[in-house]
């Protein structure tokens, strides 16, 4: 007999799933990061991503509901091949680097519950495992487990209420913003950009929302093309829901880094058992036990995405088959491209990399190629030819261009600072 909790999870969609992967292993690392590195500093931040990511969202689940194609098949039919290669390629080389870096630090984060084992073997053994899940599983049953995983982030949500004493201080932090013109703090907004606002969300949601109607009996796109007003309600309650859990365990963790790593001048973590110690007010002598767990379930539900959404980006462009839903022996080109993505990330590994650092260098990557990304995606949504009546309105293309600006504004500082 299922609970009712458990059915309410069964019924959460691509919105809540996006939101949950968007706390992946670089995320948790840089949210730990820069919590230690300028303490409550950058809270307000998670207020200024909450309208943005929730916007960009919204926008290519509504594209892919309104089109029933991805946003790369959308953009192979309308957009001249210049445009179209370059979302390919920023998109399958960020999330390649990404799924290194999660993998990475799955395995770094493993070793402290079984240090004797090698890190190359639980590498390998990681890598294996999500390859045989994703490939020979229909990814919505594996999703369906996972959710359970993404609650493991809510120990961090305790630890704050425990490690913090001045929440006046914490929420003067939250609401009145403060900047520093310098090269780390300045690479610490784009890093919490990149992670937050993921280029490979975009592809993602968009596909998902069409695997959704797909499981319902739309399977082709014809049958898919336009979208029910109450449809739209409901991708747009579930990306809110989503979002909103994606920013609150954010917050979470900065403020959980701020009141263990920062109060005590530890500014800089360079590994996985001092990210673990952010947890021991709460979890004690079992905090290496918890953070291990969220980042081995973050890690499990966020490198099929990474995977997905890089051969959803290129099996789109190339017009190959593809879709989770289908089986290997219908799609091999789209499986391959998963296989390539994962299996050249886990190569990266082997260069000798701080997993850690990795995590949040990669975030960085994210946050430089946004921009280019978020311009296309308002161009897309505000083509009357391709969305009709479910073009962007006046609010969509408000908080769309607050999110170009503020990602490109970051972006040019970090290169000028």
């Amino acid at each position: 007999m299922h609970s009712p909790f458990s059915k309410w999870l069964a019924k959460l969609g691509p919105g809540f799933i996006t939101g949950s992967s968007d706390d992946d292993p670089s995320g948790i690392a840089t949210y730990t990061q820069v919590g230690a590195q300028f303490g409550f500093g950058m809270l307000w931040t998670t207020f200024l991503n909450l309208p943005l990511m929730i916007c960009i969202q919204e926008m290519v689940g509504r594209i892919g509901m309104v089109t029933g194609q991805g946003l790369t098949a959308v953009l192979r039919k309308n957009y001249p091949k210049p445009i179209l290669w370059c979302v390919v390629i920023l998109v399958f080389a960020a999330n390649t680097v990404n799924i290194g870096a999660d993998l990475g630090a799955m395995a770094d984060s493993t070793r402290l519950l079984v240090p004797a084992i090698p890190f190359p073997v639980l590498l390998i053994a990681f890598t294996i495992l999500i390859l045989s899940l994703e490939i020979f599983i229909t990814y919505k049953t594996y999703a369906n487990i996972l959710k359970w995983f993404a609650f493991s982030l809510f120990s961090y949500l305790i630890t704050a209420l425990i490690v913090t004493t001045d929440w006046v201080d914490v929420f003067r932090h939250a609401v009145i913003p403060t900047f520093q013109f310098n090269n780390a703090f300045i690479t610490g907004i784009v890093a919490l950009l990149g992670t937050t606002i993921s280029p490979y969300l975009f592809i993602w949601q968009a596909d998902e929302e069409i695997e959704e109607e797909i499981s319902q009996g739309r399977n082709t796109v014809a049958k898919r093309r336009g979208a029910a007003v109450e449809e739209i309600k409901s991708m747009r309650r579930d990306t809110y829901l989503g979002m909103t859990f994606s920013q609150i365990i954010t917050f979470s963790i900065i403020v959980t880094a701020a009141g263990t790593f920062f109060r005590h001048g530890l500014n800089d973590i360079q590994t996985t058992a001092q990210a673990a110690q952010a947890l021991e007010p709460l979890a004690g002598r079992f905090a290496a036990e918890i953070f291990a767990l969220g980042i081995i379930g973050t890690g499990l539900l966020a490198v099929p995405v990474l995977s997905a959404s890089a051969s959803y980006a290129l099996s789109e462009a190339l017009g190959w088959r593809g879709g989770l839903y289908k089986k290997l022996r219908q799609a091999h080109g789209f499986y391959g491209a998963i296989t390539l993505a994962t299996l050249v990330g886990l190569l990266i590994n082997f260069s000798g990399l701080n997993p850690i650092k990795a995590l949040y260098w990669t975030a960085v990557l994210n946050g430089v190629i946004t921009p280019p990304l978020v311009l296309i995606i308002l161009l897309v949504a505000n083509n009357k030819k391709i969305m009709g009546k479910w073009r962007n309105g006046k609010i969509s293309n408000i908080f769309g261009l607050a999110t170009l600006l503020a990602t490109s504004a970051a972006v040019i500082m970090l290169f000028v600072l």
